[in-house]
């Protein structure tokens, strides 16, 4: 079963974004975000919730202990989390197209097009 990506507001304050296992009513492989001041202004960070005693992205959160779902946050949250939490990199789709002008083209015959132009169909 799919679970949706959800960022989540808790009542002790924390911001953490996980799965939302909507049959347990509960966030699960969860990860807190962190702002850390830069000399650009404010980054944000992403660790497993347990950390430093847990390196890996993992645990529940019961729905009881949340406050807020976030309706709308940048796509590129649910990105990196996505690849914190099954160590997988995702390519983006301007990379997707970029892969046939470094010889890693889908086919081996048949005329170019994007692979963007495969995945559409």
């Amino acid at each position: 079963m799919a679970h949706e990506i959800k960022l989540a507001k808790l009542i002790n304050g924390d911001t953490v974004v996980g799965k939302w296992d909507e049959e347990g009513q509960k966030l699960i492989e969860v990860a807190a975000l962190q702002t850390v001041p830069s000399q650009q202004g404010v980054q944000m960070m992403m660790l497993p919730f347990g950390y430093p005693f847990e390196t890996e992205i993992g645990g529940e959160i019961k729905g009881e202990h949340v406050i807020y779902f976030y309706r709308n946050f940048p796509e590129e949250v649910k990105s990196k989390y996505t690849e914190a939490a099954s160590n997988l990199t995702l390519a983006g789709a301007g990379d997707l197209d970029n892969l046939q002008g470094m010889g890693g083209g889908m086919g081996g015959g048949g005329g170019g097009g994007s692979i963007s132009d495969l995945l559409k169909k």
